[in-house]
């Protein structure tokens, strides 16, 4: 967990998660955790954050027919004010589902 400041109460009420206090040391750790399977980045500041610093190799995106109008968008605001190129899309059809894999262009 990304965090500022490690709660006192961490060790005995999450004894299984780890706290550091920014994104690069967040992937490196969660890089070692995960050995060989991918690490799977769900914050929105987290991912935005990453995508900046290059720690990023790919972009995922689902889409499905369900239009919610509302929610917090994941790429509104990308730090750095440029732009992130990706490469072309793996795409995988899925049950009422298309998933997008996109490479990041380093």
């Amino acid at each position: 967990m990304v965090t500022h400041r490690t709660p006192e109460d961490a060790a005995t009420r999450w004894p299984t998660t780890t706290f550091v206090d920014g994104v690069d040391a967040a992937i490196t750790r969660a890089r070692q955790i995960a050995g060989d399977q991918d690490v799977i980045i769900a914050s929105t500041t987290i991912t935005q954050q990453a995508l900046d610093a290059g720690l990023v190799d790919e972009v995922c995106v689902s889409l499905v027919p369900v239009l919610f109008g509302e929610g917090i968008p994941y790429f509104t605001k990308l730090y750095g004010g440029h732009h992130q190129l990706l490469e072309d899309p793996i795409v995988v059809q899925g049950h009422r589902a298309l998933h997008l894999r996109y490479p990041v262009r380093h």
